[in-house]
C-alpha cells in the first residue's frame, strides 16, 4: 500500500550500521500526518499533496538546515498537504538497503520516497549532486526525468545551487529559484488541483501548469543550442511548450514577520552540526561583496522586526529547550536594530543560561558593547571575522570595504575586553590575486597576535587563520572570472604556511587551516557548468561517488577521470568550465533564470573590480540600479521600528502575555 510504514523491515538493519539513531525519526516537534489528510467527503488520495523533503547530506548536517525546516512546517500546517523529511544515507546503510531490497525512506513515517507526489531537494552546495542520484536510485525513481512515469514523484530542486540547475537538468523535473515559503504553497495548489481533476494529461500536463506560472523552471521545456567552439548559442522554450516563459523569475518573500518560521524547531535525536535554536533576523544583503552569491541572489534586504524576533525566540525556546539562540543572516550585526535586539534578549533571559550568538559578524559592524551583550548569559567563546582578502588592494577588488586598521582596532578591543581567541577567514584564488596578496595574510595575523599581547598583557593570545578556495559563482560580478588552478592554489597556500611558521615569535600562536585546491575545482565545474556536465556527475556517481562534500569520501582522481571521459566527444573540457575567463557577449548557462540582477550591471561591477573601485551599500546610499527592486516589484525593508522587547522570560509570567499577543 502506498504510504505504508517500512519501519518493521528497516528495524533489523539498524544494528548493522553506524549511528542508527539518525534513521529512527521521532524528534521533538517532528510531524507524522495521516496519509489521507483532509477527506471532505472525497477520498484523501485526490486531496492530499504529499512532499518528501531532502537535504542531500548526512542527517547531522541536514536536520538543522533552516530552509528544509521552514518548508516542512509551512507545508504541514496545511490541511490538504503533508511533508516528511529524508536525508542521504551513509554508504553502510545504502549497502544494507540494496541487499534487503528496501527503498530510500523518510525519517518521519518511514515511507518510501517514491510514494510521494513531490520529491523536493534543497541544495546549498553543488557537492550534494551525487547524493541526489543515490536517493533517486534507492527510491526506485528513474535517474533521468525523461524516463519517469506518472507514478514517479515530481523531482524539484531548490536552494542556492538551484540558481544554476543546468548541470542537473536531466535529473530534475523542476527547479524553484529564490525563497521557498510561498513557492511551495503555489506548487502544492497546482499539484493538488491536478490530482483532484483526475491527473489530466499526466506528468507533462502538471509540469506545463507549473512552468506557465513563470516561477517554476522545467528544464525539459527549454532547448539549448551550442556554437562550434562549445559556447551556448541560445536557450529557448521548446516549440511544443506553449505558454512557457523565456525567463523564469526568482521568488521573494516580503514582510518576514508574516512568515515566523520555524515556530516549532526540530530538536535532533543525534548530535548535529548546530546544537542551537536559530532565528533568521533578516534576509538579503546589499554590501555588494563581489564573490558572494548569497548576497547577490537574496536581494533586497528584508529585516524582521525586533518584536517579531522576540516572539520567535520566546516561542522557539519554549518549544525546544535549547540554551543557545543563533541570530542568523548573511551579516547579522548589520540589522538596523541589532544593539536593541541583543540587549533586549540578554535582559529578557538574564539568569536563564540562555546564550546568544551571531554566526556571521563583519569587522566594521562589530563593537564590544554588542559582544558583551552576546556573552552576558553564555560562555565567552572565540570571535570569528572574515576580512576575506589579505591585502588592502584585493579587498578593494572584492568590495570588502574593511581596512587593516579596522581589523586591528576591532581585535584590540576584543582582546582588551578579555577574549583570547580570534578566528580570521580569508579566500585564496580571488581575481587579480598575486602571491603577495596572500602573503599579506601572514603579516596581518602577526599584527593581530602582537596587538592582542600588547592590549591584554598576556602571551596566551591565539589567532586561527582559515583559508577557503575562491569559486566563481553564477549571478555575481565574478561569474566571468577565471578560477585559479589546483597546482597554483596549493603552491600559494604552501608559501603562506611557510611565512606563518617561519616567524618563531608568532608561529606557535597562529593556527592555520586550509582546503587544498581539489574540491574547489570540482565545485567550480558544477557551479558554472551547463547541461553537458550532467554526464560527468552521473559517471562519478556510477563509479562510486558519494558525499563529495566530505574530505574522507571525496575523490579528485575520480572526478578528473570521469570528466575527461564524459566530455571527450565535446569541444569543451574541465579547464573550459573552470580556469577560462568568459567574455561579455557569452551566453551563460543560467542567463534564462532571472535573479533580478541586471547582467549589464554585473558586468560593470566586474570592470570596477578590475579597476579596484569600491561600491557603497545601497541601504544607506542612493540606488546603484542593480535591477532587483524595480524588476522584482520589491524594495528594501529596514528599520528602525523604535519598538522594544517586553521583558518576558521563559521562566516567568510573560508566556501568557506572549500567547495573548499572538492571538
Amino acid at each position: 500500500m502506498p504510504g505504508e510504514s517500512l519501519f518493521n523491515a528497516l528495524e533489523p538493519l539498524l544494528e548493522r550500521v553506524n549511528k542508527p539513531i539518525q534513521y529512527v525519526g521521532g524528534e521533538l516537534n517532528s510531524t507524522v500526518k495521516d496519509w489521507h489528510v483532509g477527506g471532505h467527503g472525497q477520498t484523501g488520495e485526490e486531496l492530499t499533496t504529499r512532499w518528501a523533503l531532502m537535504y542531500p547530506d548526512a542527517y547531522e548536517v541536514g536536520v538543522p538546515n533552516q530552509g528544509v525546516m521552514i518548508l516542512y512546517e509551512v507545508l504541514n500546517e496545511r490541511d490538504d498537504a503533508l511533508a516528511e523529511r529524508t536525508y542521504a544515507v551513509w554508504p553502510d546503510m545504502e549497502a544494507q538497503l540494496r541487499e534487503a531490497g528496501l527503498p530510500q525512506f523518510t525519517v518521519d513515517g518511514h515511507r518510501s520516497v517514491r510514494d510521494f507526489d513531490l520529491f523536493g531537494l534543497s541544495f546549498s552546495t553543488e557537492l550534494g549532486y551525487t547524493n541526489m542520484l543515490t536517493a533517486l536510485d534507492l527510491a526506485g525513481i528513474a535517474l533521468h526525468s525523461a524516463d519517469r512515469t506518472d507514478d514517479d514523484p515530481i523531482v524539484v530542486a531548490g536552494g542556492h545551487a538551484a540558481f544554476n540547475p543546468e548541470p542537473i537538468a536531466s535529473f530534475i523535473d523542476a527547479a524553484i529559484v529564490g525563497d521557498g515559503e510561498q513557492a511551495v504553497l503555489t506548487v502544492t495548489d497546482i499539484v493538488g488541483e491536478w490530482k483532484a481533476q483526475g491527473r489530466p494529461g499526466g506528468r507533462r500536463e502538471v509540469l506545463l501548469r507549473l512552468a506557465r506560472t513563470g516561477g517554476v523552471y522545467v528544464p525539459a521545456f527549454y532547448d539549448v543550442s551550442y556554437l562550434p567552439d562549445g559556447r551556448i548559442k541560445r536557450v529557448a522554450p521548446s516549440s511544443d511548450a506553449h505558454g512557457v516563459p523565456w525567463r523564469v523569475a526568482k521568488h521573494t518573500v516580503m514582510d518576514l514577520d508574516a512568515w515566523p518560521y520555524p515556530k516549532q524547531p526540530l530538536v535532533p535525536l543525534a548530535e548535529s552540526v548546530h546544537e542551537r535554536m536559530s532565528v533568521e533576523i533578516f534576509r538579503g544583503c546589499t554590501r555588494g561583496c563581489r564573490f558572494c552569491q548569497a548576497g547577490m541572489i537574496t536581494r533586497p534586504v528584508r529585516e524582521r522586526s525586533i518584536t517579531g524576533i522576540g516572539e520567535m525566540v520566546e516561542r522557539g525556546l519554549a518549544a525546544t529547550g535549547f540554551e543557545e539562540v543563533g541570530l542568523l543572516s548573511l551579516s547579522s550585526a548589520d540589522h538596523s536594530e541589532i544593539a536593541d535586539i541583543t540587549k533586549g534578549l540578554a535582559d529578557r533571559y538574564e539568569g536563564t543560561q540562555t546564550g546568544l550568538s551571531l554566526p556571521s559578524t563583519r569587522v566594521d559592524a562589530f563593537n564590544i558593547d554588542l559582544a558583551n551583550e552576546l556573552t552576558r548569559n553564555g560562555r565567552r567563546s572565540g570571535l570569528t571575522f572574515a576580512p576575506e582578502g589579505g591585502s588592502e588592494r584585493i579587498r578593494k577588488v572584492i568590495n570588502k570595504m574593511v581596512s587593516e586598521e579596522d581589523l586591528i582596532n576591532t581585535v584590540a578591543a576584543a582582546y582588551g575586553a578579555g577574549w583570547r581567541q580570534v578566528k580570521l577567514y580569508f579566500m585564496c584564488g580571488l581575481p587579480t590575486e598575486t602571491d603577495e596578496d596572500v602573503l599579506q595574510i601572514a603579516e596581518l595575523a602577526k599584527r593581530v597576535i602582537e596587538t592582542g599581547r600588547q592590549v591584554s598583557g598576556r602571551r596566551d593570545i591565539r589567532c586561527t587563520v582559515s583559508i577557503g578556495g575562491f569559486v566563481p559563482k553564477p549571478h555575481t560580478p565574478f561569474q566571468w572570472a577565471s578560477q585559479l588552478g589546483v597546482e597554483e592554489t596549493d603552491a600559494r597556500l604552501l608559501k603562506l604556511r611557510e611565512a606563518i611558521r617561519s616567524d618563531k615569535r608568532y608561529g606557535s600562536s597562529i593556527g592555520f587551516r586550509y582546503h587544498d585546491g581539489q574540491p574547489g575545482i570540482v565545485e567550480g565545474l558544477l557551479s558554472r557548468g551547463d547541461r553537458r556536465v550532467g554526464k560527468v556527475i552521473e559517471a562519478v556517481w556510477r563509479d562510486g561517488g558519494r558525499f563529495d562534500g566530505w574530505s574522507e569520501h571525496f575523490s579528485y582522481d575520480r572526478w578528473m577521470r570521469c570528466a575527461a571521459e564524459a566530455l571527450a566527444d565535446t569541444p569543451v573540457d574541465l579547464a573550459w568550465y573552470t580556469t577560462r575567463e568568459r567574455g561579455e557577449s557569452e551566453v551563460l548557462p543560467w542567463d534564462h533564470l532571472d535573479s533580478g540582477l541586471d547582467k549589464d550591471w554585473l558586468w560593470e561591477d566586474w570592470q570596477e573590480a578590475l579597476d579596484e573601485t569600491e561600491v557603497d551599500d545601497c541601504r544607506w546610499t542612493p540606488c546603484f540600479d542593480c535591477g532587483v527592486c524595480p524588476q522584482m516589484g520589491t524594495e528594501i525593508e529596514i528599520g528602525p521600528t523604535g519598538k522594544t522587547l517586553l521583558p518576558l522570560t521563559v521562566l516567568g509570567s510573560g508566556r501568557q502575555e506572549l500567547l495573548e499577543h499572538q492571538h
